[in-house]
């Protein structure tokens, strides 16, 4: 199934991420999406022995995601990297500062009518790429664009939560609530 679009862009703060708990701060939305690209590495190797092939195994590397969106508010820009803004408004960039961990989700509608619903767990963004171009007889608009990595979370090595709206069994309030907060599965009794 083909992805037909995209909407509903969230990044939420890692608040706790070791053996005990994971905790996150309350989604907030970034801007209107454009797009979101994501690249995934994986290292693998193989073990010969008698000649031959015995055994292969993979690791997960990091995950490249790349998000252009119609806007970066300076106040979310500024959350997301690590900045700070003045009371005149104007966003201080100190050569100290550290981007938190967050979590970015998303959703996608799907060819077959459905959507698909996205949690990037862990990840760190860098300063964006800034574009500027004088207007001539054509427009043409310069949208923001800014990386991360993400990784596997220090808890329970989940990196990525992903969800089809029109699978079997999908539970209709984790739909509801997916922006409402980070995605945790409800434990069994």
């Amino acid at each position: 199934m083909a992805q037909v679009g995209l909407k509903d862009l969230h990044f939420a703060k890692l608040t706790k991420d070791d053996e005990v708990e994971v905790t996150y701060a309350v989604p907030k939305k970034i801007a209107p999406a454009i797009s979101v690209n994501m690249t995934t590495s994986s290292n693998s190797a193989t073990l010969y022995a008698d000649d031959g092939p015995a055994a292969t195994d993979s690791a997960l590397g990091v995950t490249e995601v790349t998000i252009n969106t119609s806007d970066l508010p300076t106040a979310v820009e500024a959350e997301l990297l690590g900045h700070t803004v003045n009371s005149e408004g104007v966003m201080v960039e100190n050569a100290d500062d550290t981007a938190p961990y967050v979590a970015i989700g998303f959703r996608s509608k799907t060819s077959d009518g459905g959507e698909m619903f996205v949690w990037l767990l862990k990840g760190k963004f860098s300063i964006p790429e800034q574009n500027y171009a004088t207007k001539g007889e054509s427009i043409e608009y310069q949208t923001p664009t800014i990386t991360g990595q993400f990784i596997k979370r220090i808890h329970d090595g989940d990196w990525r939560y992903k969800m089809k709206s029109n699978d079997q069994g999908v539970d209709p309030t984790v739909i509801s609530n997916w922006f409402t907060k980070v995605y945790e599965e409800t434990p069994t009794p």
